[in-house]
């Protein structure tokens, strides 16, 4: 194998330790590719966690499905108690009993009560009375996880689809390289990144997993304005001097990137994350320009041309 052999730093492993692995360690979008088992089915250890940073599709649907199903479930109450005990339901222009209790339940939980309907006797209102309760908990709950998300800083930023071995001007050698840039309108400063290159290696019999962290050419920036093209210099002291194709495929190459930026907009420090494989590698080839000066001399950043590239020829390694 054409893998540089370097000594082994502890503090650039990932977690995995020495076990082989044949799958990203981090996904594209950054989340961390481990199944957590054995946790229990109802456990509200993670509850919390999982609706804060679940998808806005996915987070509303819960919020409606809970909302449906307590309704429903007051709503069962109030006709097992009897519709009679709901005064006004005959004046609803809703015959049936059901939707009646229903709606009469929405109006209590978000404590609207249009007092069109209203509950007589004691237990219907001991009911309605513990229902206005929940609802005045829940919405509270509602508020304070849609606050949490809107609130919660996160660096959203666009990557390369590719990684690429191109011509590197500095060292008139090879360099390996992926392009970077902020997609919101905030500022980002002092921007710290960090490559971990991983691969499989048999050693007296046994694969086990390999982590260097790969020197850059620049590894902070004070502030990130444009696109940030990140270079591995490809150079005799790095791990992937004579690497070929062949060899990152059978060694399982990963390349994982861990970003840290300071918000401007938060005050707080942010943090990315991907990851690329061999496969999603392009060998020879080099970035196109992903800004332009319009008429007026401003400069236009393009985020949707940060993943061009054009063929470009390789140096020979000596």
């Amino acid at each position: 194998m054409a893998i540089k052999k370097q000594a082994v730093n502890p503090e650039d492993d990932l977690g995995f330790g020495n076990q082989a692995v044949r799958q990203r360690i981090i996904n594209r979008n950054g989340s961390i590719n481990v199944k957590r088992l054995g946790i229990p089915f109802f456990s509200t250890t993670n509850t919390y966690h999982r609706l804060i940073t679940m998808r806005w599709p996915a987070f509303w649907l819960t919020v409606l499905v809970a909302y449906i199903v307590v309704n429903v479930f007051f709503a069962s109450i109030y006709l097992s108690i009897g519709i009679g005990n709901l005064h006004g339901t005959n004046d609803n222009n809703v015959s049936n009993p059901f939707l009646n209790a229903f709606f009469f339940s929405a109006q209590t939980l978000s404590t609207v009560g249009y007092g069109h309907i209203s509950p007589a006797g004691v237990i219907a209102n001991w009911v309605a009375a513990f229902e206005s309760m929940i609802g005045l908990l829940a919405f509270a709950m509602a508020t304070g996880l849609l606050y949490g998300r809107f609130s919660r800083p996160s660096a959203k930023f666009v990557f390369s689809d590719n990684m690429l071995i191109a011509p590197y001007a500095l060292t008139g050698g090879r360099g390996l390289m992926f392009r970077l840039a902020n997609m919101r309108l905030n500022v980002l400063l002092d921007l710290a990144i960090e490559m971990t290159f991983s691969f499989n290696e048999v050693v007296d019999g046994k694969t086990i997993r390999r982590f260097y962290t790969l020197p850059l050419e620049r590894s902070k920036v004070s502030i990130l304005t444009l696109s940030w093209t990140v270079v591995h210099p490809l150079t005799e002291d790095s791990p992937l001097y004579n690497i070929t194709p062949e060899d990152m495929k059978n060694s399982m190459a990963t390349f994982n990137i861990l970003v840290q930026a300071f918000d401007d907009t938060f005050s707080q420090t942010v943090h990315s994350r991907t990851s690329y494989q061999y496969d999603e590698i392009v060998w020879g080839a080099k970035f196109t320009p992903a800004f332009f000066h319009d008429e007026a001399g401003l400069v236009h950043l393009h985020l949707g041309k940060i993943s061009d590239f054009e063929q470009a020829d390789l140096p020979e390694i000596s």
